[in-house]
């Protein structure tokens, strides 16, 4: 039996693994504010507009902050955060509240089917070929119009990466930095998700992304006497690429997936 056969034939239970746990406040606000800009509009135009939280953590924290960000979007969300241990899940039950719910479930998302998955620090630990089936499970567990956003970020929220997908597939890579404690753009490297991280080689696409932006980030060195903002926008201006750099101020970039797929 395939691996996919497997996920399919297991949907009755949660499919993943457990991972560390480890969490702590404020670290997914960039995507939890890129989410809110970029693609606030799957959310208001959601006849249900249901949100998964997908691998919280040892603590609710994340998907607490997650429903409050929401919820200035659009009052009646409701956010379900799911873990595949029981013992989060249980512990996470005092953080409930109106329009947020905490249960066990993995890949199969509970039977739910969200609007928008959020699945950060999650794939981490998968090999490529269980991450990629990941995706395909997860994107069929979407609502139609719904949007899976998966990645990565550091332990405080300063590094991440993340690529959007929406039912047929990913569709963009962005790189969201603290530009403050930024030495280079390839610092980021480390934070690509799963699906990108071991092709970070010369030759692929993501490789070339880092290195371009580095070069453009050296020419911007006489900005960063403005300030490291100031730098990074011209740094993102200056590439000869498809890309969405009008959150740049904010340290974020975005690209077409089609220029980094392995």
């Amino acid at each position: 039996m395939t691996r996919q056969k497997r996920y399919a034939a297991g949907r009755a239970r949660a499919l993943g693994l457990a991972t560390r746990g480890t969490t702590a406040p404020q670290r997914l606000r960039r995507v939890d504010r890129w989410l809110v800009a970029v693609h606030g509009d799957v959310l208001r135009r959601a006849a249900d507009p249901l949100v998964v939280d997908l691998g919280y953590g040892a603590t609710p924290v994340t998907a607490v902050e997650l429903h409050g960000r929401l919820r200035a979007l659009r009052p009646d969300v409701r956010v379900v955060g799911l873990e595949i241990d029981p013992e989060r899940v249980a512990a996470a039950q005092p953080a409930a509240a109106d329009g947020l719910a905490f249960r066990r479930g993995g890949f199969e998302l509970a039977g739910l089917r969200p609007v928008v998955v959020r699945a950060l620090n999650v794939l981490r630990q998968y090999d490529e070929a269980a991450a990629a089936d990941a995706w395909r499970v997860l994107q069929g567990g979407l609502a139609p119009g719904g949007l899976l956003v998966e990645g990565t970020c550091d332990e405080v929220g300063r590094r991440a990466a993340w690529v959007a997908l929406d039912a047929d597939g990913p569709r963009t890579l962005t790189l969201a930095a603290h530009l403050a404690t930024l030495e280079r753009p390839s610092s980021l490297a480390e934070r690509l998700p799963k699906a990108l991280i071991h092709r970070n080689v010369p030759g692929a696409g993501v490789h070339a992304l880092l290195q371009e932006l580095d070069a453009a980030w050296d020419r911007a060195a006489p900005l960063a006497a403005y300030g490291p903002r100031q730098r990074w926008v011209a740094a993102c201006a200056a590439l000869d690429r498809p890309r969405d750099d009008r959150r740049s101020r904010l340290g974020e970039l975005t690209v077409p997936w089609g220029t980094v797929a392995p």
